[in-house]
């Protein structure tokens, strides 16, 4: 298991509708996650957009990110969030998470 944490942005005017849109995440979506992966599976958000996420993944963040690519339900779901985080050059927003260098760790 490595633990990962990421930053993204989403627009700030977006913000509120970006917590509503994950009220209720599509089932299909999480189960998708889920057999890529991705546990444990946490996003803090300021309210400015900033995002920190978190998860404990089985293998790395690449090979997280490279399993959930291949489900169509992804795809689905990051057109479906697109517009909250503004021009992304054609790509997904999962596209511009940013991976952090784990610094420490009290376990």
């Amino acid at each position: 298991m490595k633990r990962v944490g990421f930053v993204f942005k989403v627009l700030e005017e977006e913000v509120e509708e970006w917590k509503k849109r994950h009220e209720s995440v599509w089932p299909e979506f999480l189960a998708a996650l889920k057999q890529h992966g991705w546990r444990n599976y946490t996003v803090f958000l300021k309210k400015d957009g900033t995002a920190f996420g978190y998860f404990e993944a089985e293998e790395s963040f690449e090979k997280s990110l490279e399993g959930i690519a291949t489900e169509e339900i992804n795809e689905k779901w990051m057109e479906f969030m697109q517009p909250l985080f503004g021009t992304l050059d054609e790509k997904n927003p999962d596209e511009f998470m940013i991976q952090l260098e784990e610094g420490f760790h009290s376990d």
